[in-house]
């Protein structure tokens, strides 16, 4: 970031107009700002830091302070003007704070809101460009070219009049207190505080996982039994150093022994098994021999029984063909019951309708009958129309008499409107 140029009106000490050249100041490779106290060097800062945040430093933006100069004229508005270049751009920043300015009738004053304006050199067309006149957009924008916040800028680029002198006279830990204020060490505070705190939980699961390795050499000792009784396990504390591999050098010991024992227990359990295999082979032979002869024994006893009871399964195949040959006939007697069981239906329902004849009817042939019901028919539809006019004529009945109401408010109204007119002329 490079300044090129501020102007000040009404701010801090400065009651009139100011301008900086600070490509002019530069020229040599460094300025210095010096002068009396109270002479505005400060206030140079001030204003850069007001035109770049819309704030001044912390320690100077106290409640209630105001940013107008108590010199200015009451006509005279506080700005701060600053041209600089920032990520390869050439802005142009004017921000006003909030002030009272006098009413326009000249009675009082009234309090003008803060503005702020950004424009941006445009070299092709030699001119300047509006980008925004946003509070929050313009604070963004610098925020993203400068790279820093306001506090980093007050720290890192702005150091707070008086701190470095006595930064150089303070001791250690003073000196230390003092960078911690200027630099917002903070973090790295924190960052140490965090490590303690992980190593401090880092001990604590050595410890916890020292002990669960002794429970566990406790319970292998429990285990084993003769075998680890002549190697106990180790009788170290958790967190002891060499805990770990004393247990798991009296582990390997219990487990060589364990193996040892293994294999001459596998070796008697082989031969035991090879024992079992032949006694359970010659089991199964006794059983297949038993199986068999049950079940010859279980087919001769049925052989018998079938030998018994030949008469009666003749008799029953007998009887089976028989009843083959009636299942061939079976269709046509079920067609025959079926068309008896409709017939009499249908005849059931010619009584039942007949009986409901009058008397006269009741020896009717089919022809009678057809041309009785075509006559009903004739008379029924007769009076259907007879109904409808009827009903028609009761509608009739009623609508007239509605107009004959009609007619007679008519005639009322009509009466009234004619004896209004009738002395219209003389109420006029």
């Amino acid at each position: 970031m490079r300044l090129h140029r501020l102007s000040v009106s009404a701010f801090g000490p400065f009651g009139a107009a100011q301008d900086i050249d600070f490509d002019a100041l530069s020229g040599g490779g460094i300025f210095l700002l010096h002068g009396p106290t109270g002479a505005g060097k400060t206030s140079v800062l001030d204003a850069v830091c007001f035109a770049l945040y819309g704030a001044v430093p912390g320690a100077r933006q106290s409640p209630g302070a105001s940013l107008r100069s108590d010199h200015a004229e009451s006509g005279v508005r506080t700005e701060v003007l600053l041209e600089l270049t920032a990520g390869g751009r050439r802005l142009e920043i004017v921000r006003s704070p909030a002030q009272p300015r006098p009413k326009k009738n000249g009675k009082g004053f009234t309090t003008e809101r803060a503005q702020s304006r950004l424009r941006e050199w445009d070299a092709g067309s030699g001119a300047w460009k509006a980008l925004s006149t946003s509070h929050q957009e313009i604070g963004e924008e610098l925020a993203q070219l400068v790279g820093m916040s306001r506090d980093q800028f007050c720290q890192v680029v702005l150091l707070p009049q008086g701190d470095f002198a006595r930064f150089l006279r303070a001791d250690a830990e003073a000196r230390g207190k003092l960078l911690g204020r200027l630099f917002d060490t903070r973090r790295f505070a924190a960052v140490e505080e965090r490590l303690a705190e992980r190593r401090r939980q880092a001990e604590a699961r050595v410890r916890a996982g020292d002990e669960r390795l002794l429970e566990l050499a406790h319970r292998m000792e429990q285990a084993a039994g003769p075998v680890a009784g002549d190697a106990p396990p180790p009788r170290q504390q958790p967190g002891d150093p060499g805990l770990a591999d004393a247990v798991g050098s009296w582990a390997a010991v219990a487990r060589s022994g364990a193996y040892e024992r293994r294999d001459i227990a596998s070796l008697a359990l082989s031969t035991a098994e090879r024992r079992e295999t032949l006694a359970r082979e010659r089991l199964d032979a006794e059983r297949e021999l038993a199986r068999l002869q049950q079940r010859y024994e279980d087919a001769e006893r049925r052989r018998r029984t079938l030998e018994e009871r030949r008469p009666e399964y003749e008799a029953l195949c007998a009887r089976l063909e028989r009843a083959r040959k009636a299942e061939r006939v079976a269709p046509a007697l079920g067609l025959r019951e079926d068309a008896e069981r409709d017939h009499r239906a249908a005849t059931a329902a010619r009584d039942r309708v007949y009986a409901q004849l009058p008397a006269d009817l009741r020896e009717a042939g089919a022809e009678q009958l057809l041309e009785l019901e075509r006559r009903l028919r004739q008379d029924l539809g007769g009076l259907e129309s007879a109904r409808r006019a009827e009903r028609r004529a009761e509608e009739i009945i009623r609508e007239r008499a509605g107009l004959d109401r009609q007619a007679r408010a008519d005639d009322g109204v009509l009466a009234e409107a004619e004896g209004w007119l009738a002395g219209w002329e003389a109420l006029r």
